[in-house]
């Protein structure tokens, strides 16, 4: 195995490295799927952590990304994205090996070896990280880097997705507080840990082109000065900031909301999460066509606003005593988080790509992650340290309607977890303000996204009868395409003609 950057790299070894990119995200998600989210939140429970513990959890592989600030100035000295890549994934999954061993053990002490394992794991990850995206900038083709990341995440989501089931299966099978789940939580990790090590191997196997030469020393300061001197880039930031702490405020406690709250078991946090999944697989192509075709700003404002609608509506579950109807209610919500988050995944990470100048992308990629990663980690902390204040307050609103037939009465209780949903809705409303600033060449007004999307689907709910129906929904009408870019068109020419005018006068 070559780790070392080519020269020149051919359009044959471009394509085969393209491809390699997506295979290897079944790998990469197979670890994820099986070390983190859901999984690791309820490893964590397992063995006894407060939610405090549960918001240093979460907080983890985003606190760790300030660590891209050393990587920065230690990809850009050595310059062999490869080797960093392959190493610190080498190196940091084997930690996966060392938190299997503590699901035989009970007290702090375990508890403190899983933290510091998941630290170690995610901060060389972050090492890695920061290398990868800048290669990756380099590799892959930039007019197709929708369609590619499209394919990447639906390997991603469709191994997330069986994963996903075969852990609640084995949950399902597997008594809370015992020996078997112990050992199921452990044969988890040690399989994530042996497909993270073939995900490194098929890394190792991609061609890195060498980067630009450097024509001074740069520093630290001067690395960093140009996406922040960048003021549509500081606008993106601005919304990156917001966005990662609405989100991370309250998503990393749905387990423990569904589980201690509502009263379930985790398995079916865990079916609820492949059914996500499997929203999110169906909604992949549609939203990455839509992001090569116009453009990411575009799909951000449809679908950032839906996943910020779906963490506000979590408080409903808590309105209802029928477990039927709360079952159904949060198999809905996630349905619909999982095919809006696939659009926000999607079109974020293009749109980060895309401001970044082409050979330039590691202060840019990594300035994105940076913000990530300081409004991510500190949000779940701030999360856990709330968690006994929201615990003992709640709020009834009582809803009544009166009529000469008598009298209705809507009971409204907000306690918990469920402030978090509503406080992390505000924030998200922010965020999609904040993205409205950012201006990225190709977008298209959000009320003409919106009609179109819903165009679309009502297209595929009046057809979805037969084999032709079930094939019109799930493929994107031409007609979307051509009619939505007639529209941008016509946009386009008004605007021009009123500059015209303008001078004119």
């Amino acid at each position: 195995m070559n780790l070392a950057p080519q020269p020149n790299v051919s359009d044959a070894e471009r394509e085969r490295g393209v491809r390699l990119l997506v295979v290897e995200a079944a790998f990469s998600s197979g670890t994820s799927a099986l070390t983190s989210g859901v999984i690791l939140t309820a490893f964590a429970l397992h063995l006894g952590a407060s939610n405090l513990w549960v918001g240093i959890l979460a907080s983890a592989p985003f606190l760790t990304q300030l660590l891209q600030l050393p990587a920065i100035l230690v990809v850009e000295r050595m310059r062999a994205r490869k080797r960093i890549a392959v190493l610190s994934s080498v190196v940091g999954r084997s930690m996966l090996l060392l938190m299997a061993g503590t699901a035989f053990f009970s007290g702090t002490m375990p508890l403190l070896v899983f933290l510091l394992a998941q630290y170690v794991l995610c901060g060389l990850g972050a090492l890695g990280g920061c290398a990868w995206n800048a290669w990756i900038r380099d590799l892959a083709p930039e007019g197709r880097l929708g369609r590619v990341f499209a394919r990447r995440t639906a390997w991603t989501a469709a191994v997330s997705l069986a994963a996903g089931l075969a852990a609640a299966l084995i949950l399902e099978h597997t008594a809370d507080g015992s020996f078997e789940r112990s050992f199921a939580f452990a044969g988890m990790f040690v399989a994530g840990c042996i497909s993270g090590f073939i995900s490194a191997g098929i890394v190792g196997r991609m061609p890195e082109p060498e980067m630009p030469p450097q024509t001074r020393r740069a520093s630290f300061l001067d690395l960093l000065g140009a996406p922040f001197a960048d003021i549509n880039f500081r606008r993106l930031l601005g919304f990156t900031v917001s966005w990662q702490f609405a989100v991370n405020f309250a998503t990393p406690f749905f387990t423990v909301f569904i589980v201690q709250q509502l009263g379930f078991d985790v398995s079916l946090v865990m079916i609820l999460s492949a059914g996500s999944q499997l929203t999110n697989l169906a909604a992949l192509r549609f939203w990455g066509t839509l992001s090569d075709r116009f453009s990411n700003k575009s799909v951000l404002l449809v679908s950032a606003p839906a996943y910020i609608a779906g963490i506000v509506a979590m408080a409903g579950a808590s309105q209802s005593t029928d477990s039927t109807f709360v079952i159904a209610w949060l198999a809905a919500l996630h349905l619909l988080m999982g095919a809006a988050v696939a659009g926000v995944t999607l079109a974020s990470t293009n749109v980060a790509l895309k401001l970044s100048p082409r050979g330039e992308a590691t202060a840019y990629v990594a300035a994105n992650a940076l913000a990530t990663a300081l409004a991510a980690g500190l949000a779940p902390i701030v999360g856990g340290i709330l968690a006994d204040f929201f615990a003992s307050r709640q709020l009834e609103l009582l809803f009544r309607w009166t009529s000469p037939y008598g009298a209705v009465i809507f009971p409204l209780r907000l306690s918990h977890w469920d402030f978090y949903f509503l406080i992390a809705g505000a924030i998200g409303l922010y965020a999609v303000h904040r993205l409205t600033l950012v201006a990225e060449e190709g977008e298209i007004d959000r009320r003409e996204m919106v009609s179109e999307v819903i165009l679309h689907a009502r297209r595929s709910i009046r057809n979805a009868s037969g084999i032709a129906g079930l094939r019109a929904a799930t493929e994107l009408p031409s007609a979307l395409l051509r009619d939505a870019r007639v529209l941008f068109r016509l946009a386009r020419a008004r605007s021009q003609m009123e500059s015209a005018r303008t001078l004119e006068q």
